[in-house]
């Protein structure tokens, strides 16, 4: 094995890592809810507390990992997400799991940028470093597709406790062969990290969601929900503020005015708002409505995974020999048409004629979304600023993730009350608030497919050998 690829397989370890601890809890989510007596809210938040922390520190995270040095980062971040996992899984009440997945978050914040930002250092622009961004997207997207199943497979046959643990000997196993193969690198010295700019993000971000899911219970017009929002929007103005008038920002706002990082950062956010709860949703609907067991909910899930790693894989190739920003396109609006498909779904029907078609389609087109995306956003960005740029990346995807499961959810409670009246929650009831919200995950994710347009174009141009 070539040290390139020893470098690719230790990141890609990491990456797959992360990725499975945004899916791979949502299976284990009844029985964590009846060991810890979980509020409907509360299963919310052991989701989102990853992710708001995930997304609120990715920013920090790459910046670091330029700074201070990539491999460091990566051991540092991969050590904390490993010790947190071991919190989580020995947790004996509801605020130590929620606080748990929050250090997760951290964990993973530092780690998710660096995979990306030593594959950008380590790979030169050009067909290489397309195949190795296509890798590292097909696991990605193979971790988060393979959540569900490994979830399943632990709830059922050891204990919730286990879809956390697991981590603890692979984050181990990774760590050993990381301290090995990577070698250091950084970008920069003498300058600090913007540790206010990262509070601030992340406050806001928090503040936002938890407002917005305060309107389940509150409604739009309570000083309950009002307070946190308005208060959230205020913060996030302020790190705007901040960023614009400090000498080192967490996020040079600069970056927005590159064409193509600003529009892959938004069709990103638009992607994550849709895609990142379709897990969710289906684990609730498949146990809450169909009464699958969990390894049965978890092995509904593998056609997913096998549809979303041969998007990624294809998209590069295909990117050799078309325009990137049609596939990509072409890629959002599949899944998004998966997405439309998926909210036909009724409180009788079955794995083959309601599951197993839209998920094939959703996840195959966000397969073939993802590595256009990338490829385009990290494309013609100084060494300097890779990490930047790939933490840019994966917080919007993040933030689109946990914004939009904090809507959808919402939504979808809104409609499952509606249905049910004062009277007990029936299957239709449930049924009708997970259709409303895979329909309105579509339209996000259409939308958003229509900006890959204002991309350029990354695809290398064929090399011509002379004889």
């Amino acid at each position: 094995m070539s040290p390139a690829w020893a470098v690719l397989l230790a990141v890609c370890a990491g990456q797959f890592l992360v990725v499975l601890d945004v899916s791979v809890v949502n299976v284990a989510l009844p029985s964590m809810r009846t060991a810890l007596g979980l509020s409907e809210s509360g299963q919310q938040w052991v989701v989102n507390a990853y992710a708001l922390t995930f997304a609120g520190f990715l920013l920090l995270g790459g910046r670091a990992a330029d700074l201070y040095g990539r491999k460091r980062v990566f051991l540092t971040g991969l050590a904390v997400f490993t010790l947190a996992s071991l919190a989580g899984g020995l947790a004996q009440d509801s605020w130590m799991l929620i606080s748990a997945r929050a250090v997760q978050g951290l964990g993973s914040a530092v780690l998710a940028p660096t995979t990306l930002s030593i594959l950008t250092t380590s790979f030169p622009e050009g067909p290489a470093r397309i195949r190795a961004i296509g890798t590292w997207s097909a696991v990605g997207a193979g971790g988060g597709a393979a959540g569900a199943l490994v979830g399943g497979l632990l709830t059922d046959y050891l204990s919730w406790r286990w879809v956390l643990l697991v981590n603890v000997p692979v984050g181990a196993l990774v760590l050993g062969c990381a301290a090995w193969c990577l070698t250091e690198s950084r970008a920069a010295s003498g300058r600090k990290l913007d540790i206010p700019g990262a509070v601030l993000v992340t406050t806001g971000v928090a503040a936002l969601a938890y407002g917005i899911a305060e309107t389940e219970s509150h409604g739009w017009t309570s000083a309950r929900s009002l307070g946190p929002i308005l208060g959230g929007l205020a913060v996030l103005a302020l790190f705007i503020t901040v960023e614009a008038r400090t000498d080192q920002p967490l996020m040079p706002l600069r970056l927005f005015t590159v064409r193509s990082v600003s529009a892959a950062n938004t069709v990103l956010l638009a992607s994550g708002a849709a895609t990142f709860s379709t897990w969710y949703f289906l684990s609730l609907y498949m146990q809450n409505v169909l009464h699958y067991s969990p390894v049965r909910t978890g092995l509904s899930f593998l056609p997913h995974t096998v549809c979303i790693i041969i998007g990624s894989k294809l998209a590069p190739r295909l990117m050799g020999h078309l325009d990137a920003r049609l596939i990509g396109l072409a890629g959002g609006l599949t899944a998004a048409a998966g997405l439309a498909w998926q909210s036909t779904l009724t409180a009788h029907g079955t794995f083959a004629g309601t599951i197993l078609g839209p998920g094939m389609l959703t996840m195959f087109g966000a397969g073939l979304l993802m590595t256009p995306i990338a490829a385009a956003a990290t494309s013609g960005v100084g060494l300097g600023e890779q990490g930047l740029v790939s933490g840019l990346l994966n917080t919007s995807r993040q933030l689109g993730g946990a914004l939009g499961l904090t809507v959808l959810a919402t939504v979808a409670a809104d409609r499952i009350s509606a249905r049910s009246g004062s009277g007990p929650v029936t299957a239709q009831a449930l049924t009708s608030g997970y259709a409303t919200a895979f329909l309105l995950g579509a339209a996000f994710l259409a939308a958003g497919s229509c900006l890959i347009l204002l991309l350029p174009n990354p695809t290398p141009k064929p090399v011509v050998r002379v004889a």
